[in-house]
C-alpha cells in the first residue's frame, strides 16, 4: 500500500479543516506556514488559502519563526491587535484580583477572560512577570503592610487581606513581610539587617541584607546620608556592621558596577506594593546593554496607561543595579530622573553598552 502523499497528510490533519473554516477558536492552538511564500498565519486569517501540499503546521508563532518563516502582513497586524487585547485582559484580571476579598482561582480568572486556564496562565505571566497566584500574593502582602503600617491590629490586618484563619496567615507571614506580623507592626525591632558602606567609581555605596536577601543597595556622595536612608527605611531594625563574609558581598556589587558584563545574581528581599513588584520584575527582564521606555514597561505589565505609576515605582526602588531602573528611559531615548542622579544613570548605561572584553 502506498504511503499517503504530503497533500493527503495535510488534508487529513484536523488543523487543515480549521484553516479552511477560518476557525478563530483555533488561533491559540497553532499557526500554519506556507512554504512557497515563507510566511505564516493564524487559522482565522483572511489571507488567500494555500494549497495543502505547501502547508506546514506549528504550535506557535515562535516555532514558525525559528523555522525561518516570517509573519504575513495580516498576521503582523493581528499580532498587534492580540497583544493589545492581552494587555487589556491582564489589566482587568489584575483589577479583579485587587477587588476580591479572597484570591480568585485560576479557573475563575481564565473563565472571565474567555481562555483556557493554561493559556491564561501563560499570557498573564508573560505580561506581568508573575503568575496569577504570585500577583495575588503580592497584592495580599500590600494590604497586610498597609494595615499594619497604619496601626491596625494583626487580627484586623489578616482578615482585611483575605485570610480566613490565623493559622494560614502566620504560615504565610514570613513570605509576606519578612518577619513576624507583630514585629512588622512595631517597625521591625527584632529584625537583624547587616550592612556595609564602601566606595566605588560612582561614589559611596551601601549594601544591606536581611535574612531573606539583599534589601538595599544605595548610592550617593555622603556615606552618612546613605546610613540615614537605611535607618529611615528600617527605623526599628537591628542594624549590624558587616563581617568579612559580608564585605565579599559588597565587593561583588561593586565589581558589577565597574564591569556589568560579569552579571549579578543575588537573593533579593523585595518590599513593595503589588504594582511596584510587577514593575521591578519587568525591569529585571531588560538585558544589560538594552533600555526600555516607561511606556514599554507599562505595556509589558498589562497597564499601558500607567507610565507615571511606572516612573514612581522606579523612583521607589532601593536596590540600585540589582533592580536596573537605570535602564528605563523616555520614549525618545533621552535620560530622565534617577533616584541616584542622572549622571550615575548615564555612566551605568555607557558601561553596559561597552562590548565584553
Amino acid at each position: 500500500m502506498n504511503a499517503p502523499s504530503r497533500k493527503q497528510r495535510i488534508e487529513q490533519d484536523p488543523r487543515w479543516q480549521a484553516v479552511l473554516k477560518r476557525d478563530a477558536s483555533a488561533d491559540a492552538s497553532f499557526v500554519y506556514a506556507v512554504r512557497t511564500t515563507g510566511v505564516y498565519c493564524r487559522p482565522s486569517s483572511l489571507s488567500r488559502r494555500p494549497k495543502a501540499e505547501n502547508v506546514e503546521f506549528f504550535d506557535s508563532a515562535e516555532q514558525a519563526e525559528a523555522a525561518g518563516y516570517r509573519p504575513s502582513k495580516r498576521q503582523a497586524s493581528d499580532q498587534t491587535q492580540v497583544a493589545a487585547h492581552h494587555a487589556a485582559m491582564v489589566a482587568e484580571a489584575c483589577r479583579q484580583i485587587e477587588r476580591a476579598e479572597s484570591a480568585p482561582s485560576l479557573e475563575q480568572l481564565a473563565r472571565h477572560a474567555g481562555m483556557s486556564s493554561y493559556h491564561f496562565h501563560r499570557v498573564f505571566k508573560a505580561a506581568t512577570g508573575l503568575t496569577p497566584r504570585g500577583y495575588a500574593s503580592a497584592q495580599r502582602s500590600r494590604k497586610v503592610r498597609h494595615h499594619l503600617e497604619n496601626g491596625h491590629s494583626v487580627t484586623d490586618a489578616l482578615y482585611d487581606a483575605g485570610f480566613n484563619s490565623n493559622s494560614r496567615f502566620y504560615e504565610a507571614a514570613d513570605q509576606l513581610l519578612g518577619m513576624k506580623p507583630s514585629d512588622y507592626r512595631a517597625g521591625g525591632p527584632n529584625t537583624d539587617i547587616r550592612f556595609a558602606v564602601g566606595q566605588c567609581s560612582l561614589g559611596a555605596i551601601l549594601v544591606a541584607r536581611s535574612e531573606r536577601g539583599v534589601c538595599a543597595i544605595l548610592l550617593g556622595d555622603d556615606p552618612n546620608q546613605l546610613l540615614e536612608q537605611l535607618q529611615d527605611k528600617f527605623p526599628r531594625a537591628n542594624l549590624l556592621g558587616a563581617d568579612a563574609d559580608f564585605e565579599r558581598l559588597v565587593a561583588r556589587v561593586v565589581g558589577f558596577i565597574e564591569a556589568p558584563a560579569i552579571g549579578l545574581d543575588l537573593p533579593l528581599d523585595l518590599r513593595g506594593t503589588a504594582f511596584q513588584e510587577r514593575v521591578w520584575q519587568a525591569l529585571q527582564s531588560i538585558p544589560a546593554g538594552s533600555t526600555a521606555s516607561y511606556a514599554e514597561i507599562a505595556q509589558r505589565i498589562g497597564a499601558p496607561k500607567s507610565m507615571r505609576a511606572v516612573a514612581q515605582a522606579c523612583a521607589a526602588n532601593c536596590l540600585a543595579v540589582a533592580i536596573p531602573c537605570h535602564r528605563v528611559v523616555r520614549s525618545d531615548g533621552s535620560l530622565s530622573g534617577y533616584r541616584w542622579g542622572v549622571e550615575r544613570k548615564r555612566q551605568l548605561l555607557e558601561r553596559e553598552a561597552l562590548p565584553e572584553s
